[in-house]
């Protein structure tokens, strides 16, 4: 593209020819208003705040709209003289004329010297920029918006103003809104924050975890537009080094090795079941990942701890045990809940002046430093209320517990029924076997517990090694634990794994199990019986044979062949008798 120069209140700049004047100025860094612009869409200049001078040195000289108008080569941009002021001044009062007194429009008036309009102020929150359709059809490309009837009743509606099944919920729509006209809102007319709350980024395009490898961004094609409607592509043109290639697809590499360490991790348990507790019918109800996800700096709330009106809470209950200690759910503890509640008591002593209530059954605290910790929320104001929380309800008995979330729980050191009111709960939600758990345990022949949970060959003595030579466990697939304790795990594991590598060689089991030809009659019986599939049958020889490399020993097809063409090395009948007859000549 040729180049121009052109003059911005007398900063000249070199720019492309045909490029717009707003971002001639913008790169200069002079700040010309605007509330319809988009840098991925064809400017429109619906909302005429962009109004600028544009002369051409030798007289000529013109109002222009500065985010669509094109750049040529000796134009001279003045950005604040009285008729561009006077311009802006009139067109915002036409826009307050018809709009509500939005925030974004106040500024305006502020910067522009305006206190009352002289039109009066309207009650709608659109200024019919435009932005949100053109979003929708030029970006997404789901055509879900468009403007509807004429002249003083324009609106921005769905196409003939019917219901229609074209949004794909992107809410890119909302984004652009300068107004906050349009917002994102639940079956229940909610505005949607904490819903969008997750541990993880939930953007199409994210790193899959702070210490990913290699750690390189991916999209996610569930939330990615362009994998949806065809459209948008935005991320292509802004990419410098041209990374993006929505062509690429997963694929599947086979590696073969001596050693697996299984780290499946844990799921989170899902309190929705619990209906007493209300979660996803009262709107301050959240779980402690949720509220994780809001105390983050860099997330939704940018680290502020907020209800879904956006107020700071002036109370919050946090709920021990949801999920955990339950016989109608998980009966076992989930071990990290009493200390992640403890923290997030914590946390919200520092960031508010938030009353803080702890309904707990019992506080388990066992690990280094974990009872000071405890004993120092004690000092902290924290309330502790030994007992279960029964039920989380918005059904008033007094003028203190209106549009409060009422905890109703029997505390058992003094006896009596509490109704605790407050402005947020949060449920300290237990930790979970992962859904495919089942699966993984019979893909890597191993065991799992009760529970669910990855079973290891011994709770003392092999606590990460399992029944299957080679395949070792770490973190919470074992079962719940802190981090330290993962941590001590994981390390564990990867030092079995380094042993077989270093020793170059693995040792077998002495007792393996054999079978005599000449005795099988090909029942099969022991095939899948086997609990380490070193069984088999071949076919041509119409008999079982043993993998002496998978044997572990167990005698378990030993016992159950019918013609006793099985046996088991050092334990044969006449071994056995020969240890009896020791045995018993000492009696």
């Amino acid at each position: 593209m040729a180049k121009v120069k052109i003059t911005v209140d007398g900063h000249s700049v070199e720019v492309e020819e045909g490029s717009y004047v707003l971002e001639a100025a913008q790169s200069l860094g002079i700040e010309i208003p605007t509330l319809c612009h988009y840098p991925y869409i064809k400017p429109y200049a619906a909302c005429r705040m962009c109004v600028v001078e544009a002369r051409d040195g030798k007289g000529w000289s013109k109002i222009v709209t500065a985010c669509n108008y094109p750049t040529w080569d000796g134009l001279e941009i003045l950005t604040n003289t009285p008729g561009v002021l006077s311009s802006r001044k009139v067109n915002l009062e036409m826009l307050m004329s018809r709009c509500a007194p939005v925030p974004v429009l106040q500024q305006l008036a502020g910067k522009l010297g305006i206190e009352k309009p002289r039109w009066g102020v309207g009650e709608d929150t659109c200024i019919l920029c435009g932005l949100c359709v053109r979003v929708c059809d030029e970006i997404v490309g789901a055509h879900a918006l468009s403007f509807s009837e004429r002249g003083i009743f324009r609106k921005v509606s769905t196409p003939f103003d019917d219901e229609s099944d074209d949004c794909i919920l992107c809410g890119a729509c909302a984004k652009v809104c300068p107004t906050g006209h349009i917002v994102m809102e639940d079956m229940e007319k909610r505005t949607i924050i904490h819903k969008e709350f997750t541990l993880g980024p939930n953007a199409a395009i994210t790193v899959p975890t702070l210490q990913a490898v290699p750690n390189v961004p991916v999209i996610n094609p569930e939330y990615c537009i362009h994998f949806n409607t065809g459209g948008c592509k935005i991320c292509s043109q802004v990419c410098p080094k041209d990374c993006i290639n929505y062509e690429e697809t997963e694929q599947y590499e086979d590696f073969k090795v001596g050693s697996i360490i299984l780290a499946t991790g844990f799921k989170a348990f899902d309190p929705t079941p619990l209906k007493q507790y209300g979660y996803g019918r009262h709107p301050n109800v959240i779980t402690a990942e949720e509220f994780e996800m809001m105390n983050n700096a860099s997330g939704p709330t940018g680290g502020k701890i907020l209800l879904e009106n956006n107020e700071e809470p002036q109370s919050i209950a946090i709920i021990h045990c949801v999920g955990s200690r339950n016989e109608n759910y998980n009966a076992y503890c989930s071990r990290v809940c009493c200390m992640y509640s403890l923290k997030l008591a914590h946390l919200i002593h520092e960031r508010t002046d938030a009353e803080v209530y702890n309904f707990y059954i019992d506080m388990r605290t066992p690990g280094k430093g974990y009872e000071e910790f405890y004993d120092r929320l004690s000092h902290e104001n924290v309330h502790f209320i030994r007992g279960r929380a029964a039920e989380i309800t918005d059904w008033t008995m007094t003028p203190e517990e209106e549009g409060k979330l009422v905890i109703r729980a029997e505390d058992t050191l003094i006896g009596v029924v509490r109704r605790i009111p407050v402005d947020m709960v949060v449920l300290s939600i237990g930790l979970e076997p992962q859904k495919d758990a089942e699966e993984v345990r019979r893909l890597f022949n191993i065991s799992c517990s009760s529970d669910g949970w990855f079973l290891e060959r011994h709770p003392k003595l092999a606590p990460v090694s399992t029944f299957t030579d080679g395949i070792f466990i770490a973190g919470t697939c074992q079962g719940p634990k802190d981090i330290p304790d993962s941590v001590a795990q994981a390390g564990a594991a990867a030092a079995e794994a380094l042993v077989l590598i270093d020793r170059g060689y693995v040792e077998l089991e002495p007792n393996t199990a054999y079978i005599e030809e000449e005795l099988c009659s090909g029942c099969k019986t022991c095939v899948p019986l086997c609990p380490f599939s070193a069984v088999s049958f071949n076919i041509e020889k119409s008999i079982s044979e043993i993998n002496e490399v998978l044997c572990k020993g167990c005698g378990t097809c030993v016992a159950a062949c019918p013609s006793g063409a099985l046996n088991q090395n050092l334990f044969d009948d006449e071994q056995i008798y020969e240890e009896i007859k020791g045995v018993m000549s000492y009696v």
